[in-house]
């Protein structure tokens, strides 16, 4: 029987996992530098394919995926 999330933190308090450190990393710098937002304030029709809210979410996507190499370690 595989245990959960809670059993593991119970089980080991103070050990957090990788990816709730680099979770955390990403939201300390998306919010103090403002990473992945659009600094467009024009109303219209936007070119391109993409939502301001897609294009967002991308940017974090790509910033996770940094902090968590970091945290791991790796280049």
């Amino acid at each position: 029987m595989e245990e959960n999330v809670e059993e593991r933190s119970a089980a080991t308090p103070g050990v957090r996992r990788d990816e709730d450190i680099a979770l955390d990393l990403m939201k300390f710098v998306a919010v103090t530098t403002g990473y992945g937002r659009t600094s467009s304030t024009a109303a219209g029709f936007q070119a391109g394919g993409e939502s301001k809210a897609e294009d967002y979410a991308r940017h974090l996507l790509e910033l996770y995926g940094q902090c968590l190499a970091a945290v791991q370690g790796k280049k």
